[in-house]
């Protein structure tokens, strides 16, 4: 479970440009369960993915994961307990390595390693079985530099990479808006299935409300670094999201 307590940020504080994105906001993220993040542009959920993350620092607040305080550690010491997938297919993976190669990479998380002993043979079949659950033929790739790769494929290898070492937590960051509408689809179902057999805490920020309602558990909207909307996602139609997110739309252009 994440629990986020009193958090506040603002950008721009020494002058007439200050924007205060959050104010004593205050979130849990369920054990366990996939946590959809909706709302406009602006809203502040890319900035919390940054924040829990550490890649930005929060003004002030508290983040508890799992009973431990990771408020003071610094992205990478938090990369050890969260995995992220990013929206851009290639930052999650390095390009000029291979798929071993990344996939040994990703397996090395936390430790110290060096290239020279970066692939662990006796590990590829662990890696081989992880592809496999992705029905992308990327197991029979593994020699294959992950440029050559298509968005799609890539983006399914940095799930895998992500959730590999059974993070505390998995931020996906609209991983699947770069994609065209039917790998988005092969790559949010291969990510619930990950999801289910690993039972993952997670947040996916999307801008799908489809997507939104159909692969989680819970929809949480945002609005001007507020929850407008908590609801579980059985309980929610796209209609009824899509009605909500026109009137906040609608109040924006005329505020």
């Amino acid at each position: 479970m994440l629990k986020i307590t009193n958090l506040s940020k603002s950008f721009n504080k020494d002058n007439e440009n200050r924007v205060d994105i959050f104010k004593n906001f205050n979130i849990e993220i369920e054990a366990n369960k996939c946590t959809a993040i909706i709302g406009p542009n602006g809203c502040g959920k890319s900035t919390l993915l940054n924040l829990i993350s550490g890649s930005i620092l929060a003004d002030s607040g508290e983040f508890i994961l799992n009973g431990k305080d990771i408020t003071k550690l610094s992205e990478e010491n938090r990369a050890i307990h969260i995995g992220r997938v990013h929206q851009d297919p290639s930052l999650g993976v390095s390009p000029s390595l291979t798929i071993l190669e990344n996939m040994s990479l990703a397996d090395k998380k936390g430790e110290g390693f060096s290239l020279r002993r970066l692939v662990k043979k006796d590990r590829i079949p662990k890696y081989i079985e992880l592809l496999k659950d992705l029905d992308l033929g990327l197991e029979d790739k593994l020699d294959t530099q992950v440029k050559y790769l298509s968005g799609g494929q890539r983006q399914s290898l940095s799930l895998v990479m992500a959730s590999m070492k059974f993070p505390d937590l998995l931020l996906l960051d609209e991983h699947t808006a770069a994609l065209d509408p039917k790998t988005s689809h092969v790559v949010m179902k291969k990510t619930k299935e990950l999801i289910e057999k690993y039972k993952m805490t997670t947040i996916m920020i999307s801008h799908n409300m489809k997507d939104a309602i159909d692969y989680s558990d819970r929809v949480i909207m945002l609005d001007q670094g507020q929850i407008i909307l908590d609801k579980a996602s059985k309980d929610l139609t796209e209609e009824e999201l899509m009605d909500i997110y026109r009137k906040k739309l609608d109040e924006h252009i005329l505020h």
